[in-house]
């Protein structure tokens, strides 16, 4: 058996009838629905209702990770973006164009996490334009957290809509 085959038989190219592919997909969006901006919502929760130190640390977590994002979209922006749509518009040919499924898979994860990353962009550069604090600052992130939520609930639905598609057309041995 070569190299390859051992490869490809240890790991399933049919992605959307890979557990893995599924789990990779919960987990991404729960982590992007947990950590706002980078700043973990458990913490604004708290900081929210308990106060004190909280609120510090927690502002402090969101400047750095504000002036973070904003640097990197200033110095590597552009570069970022045409890297970016390369890459999605590449997927997207393997995928939909010549039907390779593990295309179709990669790019079903990485089109709307391209948009949560758009939108956690805007937030930091509204949190930084408005020197949000307090309770601005909180419905700012609970409205960030929101509209990545709501993303990621039509991401994990049209998600899994094409690999019922995909499973139900290919049949069980991807004929």
């Amino acid at each position: 058996m070569e190299l390859t085959d051992a490869l490809f038989e240890l790991i399933d190219m049919r992605s959307f009838s890979n557990l893995w592919f599924w789990i990779a997909l919960a987990v991404m969006w729960s982590s992007a629905s947990h950590y706002v901006l980078g700043v973990p919502y458990d913490l604004v929760l708290r900081a929210r209702r308990d106060g004190g130190s909280a609120v510090g640390d927690m502002e402090d977590l969101v400047r750095i990770n504000v002036a973070r994002l904003l640097y990197i979209g200033r110095m590597s922006g552009l570069w970022l973006a045409g890297i970016t749509c390369f890459v999605l518009t590449g997927l997207g040919l393997l995928g939909f164009i010549y039907w390779v499924e593990f295309a179709q898979a990669l790019f079903l994860l990485m089109l709307p996490m391209t948009f949560v990353g758009l939108l956690s962009l805007n937030t930091a550069r509204l949190i930084q334009d408005t020197a949000a604090s307090g309770e601005a600052l909180y419905t700012r992130l609970f409205r960030h957290r929101i509209f990545v939520q709501v993303i990621g609930m039509i991401s994990i639905f049209v998600t899994a809509m094409w690999g019922m598609y995909t499973n139900l057309s290919l049949g069980p041995f991807g004929v």
